[in-house]
């Protein structure tokens, strides 16, 4: 079954394979990428969203700046992560297609009521304002969309403060209204993602397929490795936003476990929490699916599988 999807994203390095492994499975119909400012402000992400497909050689899938500030906060942004380019290490290819001239919010509306209901699914792989805008602008949005995956938060820690993670901290009240909306949500957070890592044998087998693609993932990869080394310690960089699209391709990637799940807005150690809550002790009825375990092998293969497929079409 092919899904279709809108991705919704702040380009990144993990965020543009999650764009190549869109583009590049059969299982997907990528409808469209939208950008919202998270790991760089607007401009750089939106230039990067472009950058990416133009290495990939994708040139029919709508591409359409997004909000530029979270709903009510000041902007945060991870040059500490992501570079001062947002997408820092490879160089970057001039874009090859124009941006839509709709803002991302109203793509995602027409996408949405244009086509059946329960066909389109949202990958938000940013801060959710985007989406939340969206949801505000046409509330019929809600009862339409399939599901929302969503990279954000964790059922056990942060990584931009001890409790809460960067994405959802850059727009907790986006976010919590995400997750209060009626339609089915899928939290993939850092409990998931920090499993998806890039290591050594990873960046070898891309790096064999050879190809001007193969290239730019493994500078991704290794300037991604270097910063999370420096930064947090990690021996491998782990790839999060990948686990979102990886889940429609093959809902076996990982398993997830039924929980609530809301937002911390007023806390003063704890703003941009996910709280999350497996076992009805809060007495609130569970709203998303939170993923849990990964099957890491699935996960690079079909990503692998994905760049070896566009590689062979920017080379016809």
């Amino acid at each position: 079954m092919v899904e279709r999807m809108i991705i919704d994203c702040d380009p990144g390095h993990d965020d543009a394979l999650a764009i190549i492994l869109a583009a590049g499975n059969p299982n997907i119909d990528l409808m469209a990428i939208t950008t919202v400012a998270g790991n760089q402000t607007i401009e750089k992400v939106t230039r990067n969203a472009l950058s990416v497909c133009a290495i990939a050689g994708i040139t029919d899938v709508p591409v359409a700046q997004g909000a530029g500030v979270p709903l009510v906060r000041p902007q945060i942004v991870a040059p500490d992560i992501h570079g001062e380019s947002g997408l820092d290490g490879p160089v970057l290819p001039e874009p090859q297609i124009e941006l839509d001239p709709r803002r991302a919010v109203d793509l995602i509306i027409d996408l949405v009521m244009e086509n059946e209901p329960g066909t389109i699914n949202l990958v938000p792989t940013g801060p959710l304002t985007n989406v939340a805008l969206a949801m505000k602008v046409e509330p019929r949005i809600v009862e339409r969309v399939k599901r929302v995956i969503l990279m954000g938060g964790s059922y056990t820690r942060g990584n931009s403060t001890p409790s809460a993670e960067f994405n959802i901290l850059a727009d907790p009240e986006a976010a919590q209204a995400v997750f209060a909306g009626a339609w089915p949500v899928t939290m993939v957070g850092l409990d998931q993602t920090h499993q998806a890592t890039a290591d050594a044998d990873i960046v070898a087998r891309i790096a064999a397929i050879d190809s001007p693609l193969s290239e730019f993932v493994v500078e991704i990869l290794t300037f991604f490795g270097t910063t999370y080394k420096d930064v947090q310690g990690f021996d491998a960089p782990p790839v999060h936003d990948l686990c979102c699209v990886a889940k429609l391709v093959n809902p076996a990637v990982f398993a997830t476990r039924d929980a609530f799940v809301g937002v911390e807005l007023t806390g003063r150690w704890t703003t941009g929490m996910t709280v999350t809550d497996f076992d009805n002790l809060l007495d609130q009825e569970h709203n998303t699916q939170v993923a849990t375990t990964l099957d890491k092998q699935l996960l690079w293969d079909m990503t692998i599988n994905a760049i070896s497929v566009l590689s062979k079409g920017s080379a016809a």
